[in-house]
C-alpha cells in the first residue's frame, strides 16, 4: 500500500514539474535555514560540555553596591581563598584560585613564542578533567612547572618530547614542563588556556600579589569551586552570601554578597543587573530559534497553499477515487506520502546546501561547527524533523483535497466555493507579516550598530598600534625605546599605559577630596600613563594642562576624564587634591593638573566610565601605544618598529594590534547577529516570494480563458495586470499594518537592553513596507504581464 502511495506521488510530482520544483526549492531553503541554525543552537548550548563535571563546577561571583547602583563580576579578594578553606571547605570538592588569561612569552632555545593562559592552583587539571596527553595529571604540583597544551608544545618544540625540558618565561624565570594536555575545544571558557603555571609562582613572583594575602580591598583574582557530591549550588550560595562582609569591615558600605555561578550559565547567562541574573546570550539562542522556525513555517505555507490552490486540478481525481471505494483516511494517507516525498527531497538538498554554506557560516558566525555524519542523535532528530515537516505542510491540504463530494464533482458541478481562497489569503498575509518583522528587526540592528559606531570616541584610533610589554625585559627601557622609535622615523610620538586602549583594567576606590560628600561611595577606572599619553593617542585636554616632564611635581599629577569631573561634583578641578585613604600608608596626595576630553575604553553602547590617568612613576607599563608616521605607509612603518624592537629585543616576538581594528571587535556580536539576521531575512523574503510566484502562476493559469475574453474586448495589458496584481498587494498591504506594531514592540524592548541607543524613526517602517510591496510587484508582475502578454487565440480556440 506504502509502495503504491509513493508511486502515485511520484508521478504526480513528475507531471508537474514548476509546481514540484518551487515546492521542492522553498521546502529546501527553509529546511537548510533551520538546520543550520539547528546546529548553531546545539552547539550554543552545548558549550563547556567538554569538562565532566561541568554540573559541579562553578565559579564565585561577588556583587557589590556604589551609590545604591549594583554591579556583579567575577574579580574577588584573595583572602577569601583562606576564608573558605578554614570554614567552608566541606561544601568543596576543589577550590581553585586563579589570574586572568593573559599572554606570556615562552622561549625554548631559540624558539619564542607568545601564548594565552593562566596560573591556577594544583586541583585545576583534575577539577577540569584535562584530558592529559603525556606527562602527569597532577602537573601543577612542583612551583616550577608548566602545563602546555598540545598545539602550543608542537609549536614550541615540533616533533621533539617536551616532558621534561625547560623553557623561558618572559626573561624572568625557567619552567619545566610536566604534562602536555589536549587542546581545549573553542566552544568551551578556557579555550584561550595554552598553558597552566602554578598559582604560588604566581603569587612569589609579582609583589602586588604577596600584598594582596590579607587585603580584602583589592578584588583583582577569580575561583573556581567544584561543589560537594551532597550539596547544591544554590545552598553553597546561601551559606557564603556573607562571608566577605563579616570579615572586612571596611567593606561593609558596599553590601559585598557572594554566589556561585554554575559553569552551564558561564556562556548563556552571565549578564547581571542590579545584582540580579537577566539572561545573557540566551536570548540569541531563543531569537534564532523562533525565526528557524518562522521560516520553516513560510516554506510549509508555501507548500499549502499550492496545494490547495490546484484542489480543482485534483477534484476528479478524489471523486473518481471515492467512487471507487476510496475511504477519507485513504486519501489522506495519499496525500501525506506526497507531503513526505517532497520533504525528503527537500531534505537531502537542504543537507548539500547546509555542508556548501557551512564554511561561510562559522567564518560569519565564529564557530567551529561540523557536520554531525556520524552521531545517531541527529539522525534520529532529522528523521523527526522530516516526519514532522511532511506532517506541518501536508495535513491541510490532505484534510481539504480528501473533504471534496464525488457526486458534485462527478457531475461537473463542483465549485471550490467563494471562501475557498480565504485560507490562502491568510496564509499569504501571515507569511508577509514575517518576512516585514525580519526586514524592520534587521534595519534597526544594522542602525544600532552604526549609531554606536559613529559615536565620537574622544581620541584618534587610526594610525595607532599598541605592543604588549609583558616581560621583565622592558623594565627601565621605555625612554630608550622611546628615543629608538622616533629616530626611526616610523612613529610621531609614543607613550606607555597600564591597561589597553580600548579597556579598562583597573578600578579604584578609597578616595577623599575636599567637598566629597558624605556617605558618597566612589568607583573611579585607574590607567597608569607616561607623560606623552594625552600626545600619543591625540587626546583633547579641555582644561588645565597635559603632563609634563618639566615638572618634577607631577609624579604625583593627575588627568581626570570630563565624566569624572561631574561624577565626583568637581566646579574647579585644576589644582585640587585627591588622596587616596584606603592605603595604610598612602602615597603623597595626587594633585589634579588638567581634564581630558571622555574617551570610549568600554563598551561604545555605555556611558563612559568615570577615570583617572596617573603619571607612571614605577615604568612598569603593560604597553607601548605607538602613533605611526603618517608620511609613510603602515607596513612601512612596522618593519621599521619591528627591526628596531628587535635589536633590543632579540628573544622576544614582535606583537601589535591595530587600535581601530581592537575597538572594531566590540561591535562583533552585534555585527554577527545583524549579518545572520540580514541572510535569515533575505532567505525569508525569497521563500515568501516564491510562494507568491507559484500563486500568481496559478492564477494566470486558471484566469487564461477570462484574460483572452478581456484582451478580445479590449483591455490593456495594464489591466490585465492590475486584475491580478491588486488583490496581492492588498494581502501584502494588510501584512505590513500587521508586522509594523509587533516588530516596533520586539525592537524597542530590545533597543533598551542600551543605555546609548538609536532612536527610532518612522522612515525605518515606511521603508520595510516599500520594500515588501516592492519585492511583490515585482514577483506579481512577471507572470501578470506574461499573462497580459499572451495571445488570446491560443487560450480563446478550444471553446
Amino acid at each position: 500500500m506504502i509502495k503504491n502511495y509513493l508511486k502515485i506521488a511520484w508521478r504526480n510530482l513528475a507531471k508537474n514539474k514548476a509546481y514540484t520544483i518551487i515546492n521542492i526549492g522553498g521546502l529546501a531553503l527553509g529546511m537548510a535555514v533551520t538546520l543550520i541554525i539547528g546546529l548553531w543552537i546545539q552547539d550554543e548550548l552545548s558549550h563547556d560540555d567538554y569538562f565532566e563535571n561541568k554540573d559541579k563546577i562553578a565559579q564565585v561571583m561577588q556583587s557589590q553596591t556604589f551609590n545604591n547602583l549594583t554591579g556583579t563580576g567575577q574579580a574577588i579578594p584573595r583572602p577569601l581563598e583562606m576564608a573558605f578553606r578554614e570554614g567552608y571547605m566541606d561544601n568543596f570538592k576543589h577550590l581553585v584560585m586563579s589570574s586572568w588569561t593573559n599572554s606570556q612569552y615562552l622561549k625554548y632555545k631559540d624558539n619564542s613564542i607568545s601564548r594565552d593562559g593562566n596560573f591556577m592552583q594544583e586541583a585545576a587539571p583534575e577539577m577540569l578533567a584535562l584530558k592529559i596527553l603525556k606527562g602527569e595529571k597532577d602537573g601543577l604540583r612542583e612551583i616550577n612547572s608548566i602545563m602546555l597544551s598540545s598545539l602550543t608544545a608542537e609549536a614550541l618544540f615540533g616533533q621533539e618530547d617536551p616532558i621534561g625540558k625547560i623553557i623561558e618565561v618572559n626573561s624572568q624565570y625557567d619552567m619545566m614542563v610536566t604534562a602536555v594536555y589536549e587542546d581545549l575545544p573553542f566552544n568551551s571558557s578556557f579555550y584561550d588556556t595554552h598553558f597552566i603555571m602554578p598559582w604560588e609562582k604566581y603569587a612569589t613572583t609579582r609583589e602586588w600579589v604577596k600584598e594582596s594575602e590579607d587585603n580584602w580591598g583589592n578584588n583583582s583574582f577569580q575561583m573556581f569551586v567544584q561543589i560537594a557530591d551532597n550539596t547544591s549550588m544554590e545552598r553553597i550560595s546561601s551559606t557564603i552570601k556573607d562571608v566577605k562582609k563579616d570579615l572586612y569591615e571596611d567593606g561593609v558600605e558596599f553590601n559585598p554578597q557572594l554566589f556561585l555561578l554554575p559553569m552551564k550559565d558561564w556562556y548563556l547567562r552571565s549578564k547581571f543587573e542590579d545584582g540580579k541574573q537577566v539572561g545573557g546570550r540566551i536570548k540569541y539562542v531563543w531569537l534564532f530559534g523562533i525565526i528557524g522556525a518562522f521560516v520553516l513555517l513560510l516554506a510549509c505555507i508555501n507548500f499549502m497553499n499550492l496545494s490547495t490552490a490546484r484542489s480543482e486540478k485534483r477534484a476528479k481525481e478524489v471523486g473518481i477515487r471515492k467512487s471507487i471505494g476510496s475511504q477519507r483516511g485513504q486519501l489522506i494517507n495519499q496525500f501525506l506520502s506526497e507531503s513526505f516525498l517532497v520533504v525528503l527531497f527537500a531534505f537531502m538538498i537542504a543537507v548539500f546546501i547546509v555542508l556548501l554554506s557551512l564554511t561561510g557560516f562559522n567564518e560569519l558566525a565564529r564557530k567551529e561547527i561540523v557536520f554531525p555524519w556520524g552521531n545517531p542523535s541527529f539522525w534520529l532528530t532529522a528523521l523527526v524533523f522530516i516526519l514532522l515537516t511532511a506532517l506541518l505542510a501536508g495535513s491541510y491540504p490532505a484534510l481539504y483535497l480528501s473533504s471534496f463530494r464525488p457526486v458534485d464533482v462527478l457531475k461537473g458541478t463542483f465549485k471550490a466555493g467563494r471562501h475557498a481562497g480565504t485560507p490562502r489569503k491568510i496564509l499569504v498575509v501571515l507569511q508577509f507579516t514575517v518576512s516585514v518583522a525580519f526586514i524592520i528587526g534587521t534595519v534597526i540592528v544594522m542602525q544600532q550598530i552604526n549609531y554606536a559606531k559613529n559615536r565620537p570616541i574622544g581620541y584618534d584610533k587610526e594610525g595607532l598600534i599598541q605592543v604588549p610589554t609583558f616581560s621583565e625585559d622592558f623594565t627601565g627601557k621605555y625612554d630608550l625605546m622611546r628615543s629608538e622609535f622616533l629616530a626611526s622615523n616610523a612613529i610621531v610620538e609614543m607613550s606607555s599605559s597600564s591597561s589597553p586602549t580600548t579597556r579598562i583594567w583597573s578600578n579604584r576606590n578609597g578616595f577623599t577630596w575636599e567637598g566629597k560628600p558624605e556617605g558618597f561611595q566612589e568607583d573611579l577606572a585607574w590607567t597608569e600613563v607616561s607623560p606623552e599619553y594625552a600626545k600619543s593617542l591625540n587626546l583633547k585636554i579641555v582644561a588645565g594642562r597635559d603632563f609634563s616632564r618639566e615638572f618634577a611635581t607631577d609624579s604625583n599629577a593627575v588627568l581626570l576624564n570630563q565624566t569624572a569631573v561631574k561624577y565626583l561634583g568637581l566646579k574647579n578641578p585644576i589644582g585640587m587634591l585627591i588622596k587616596d585613604s584606603s592605603e595604610e600608608d598612602p602615597d603623597p596626595p595626587l594633585k589634579i593638573v588638567g581634564v581630558v576630553e571622555d574617551m570610549i575604553a568600554q563598551s561604545p553602547y555605555e556611558p563612559v566610565k568615570q577615570g583617572m590617568y596617573v603619571y607612571d612613576k614605577g615604568g612598569e607599563s603593560s604597553y607601548y601605544n605607538l602613533r605611526l608616521n603618517p608620511q609613510q605607509s603602515a607596513k612601512q612603518n612596522i618593519a621599521i618598529i619591528e627591526r628596531v624592537f628587535k635589536e633590543h629585543f632579540p628573544n622576544i616576538p614582535f606583537q601589535y594590534d591595530f587600535v581601530d581594528e581592537q575597538y572594531g571587535k566590540k561591535f562583533a556580536s552585534e555585527e554577527r547577529i545583524g549579518r545572520l539576521s540580514g541572510i535569515f531575512t533575505a532567505l525569508a523574503i525569497l521563500i515568501s516570494c516564491l510562494g507568491l510566484f507559484g500563486l500568481t502562476s496559478f492564477v494566470a493559469e486558471q484566469r487564461t480563458k477570462e484574460i483572452g475574453v478581456r484582451k478580445v474586448l479590449g483591455a490593456s495589458v495594464f489591466n490585465v495586470w492590475n486584475m491580478l496584481s491588486k488583490d496581492f498587494l492588498k494581502l501584502v498591504t494588510v501584512s505590513c499594518f500587521i508586522a509594523v506594531p509587533i516588530a516596533y514592540y520586539i525592537m524597542n524592548g530590545w533597543l533598551q537592553e542600551y543605555p546609548y541607543r538609536v532612536i527610532l524613526k518612522w522612515w525605518i517602517f515606511a521603508l520595510a513596507m516599500l520594500g515588501a510591496m516592492g519585492v511583490t510587484i515585482l514577483t506579481v508582475s512577471f507572470q501578470a504581464i506574461k499573462a497580459a502578454r499572451s495571445n488570446p487565440i491560443k487560450s480563446l480556440r478550444t471553446e
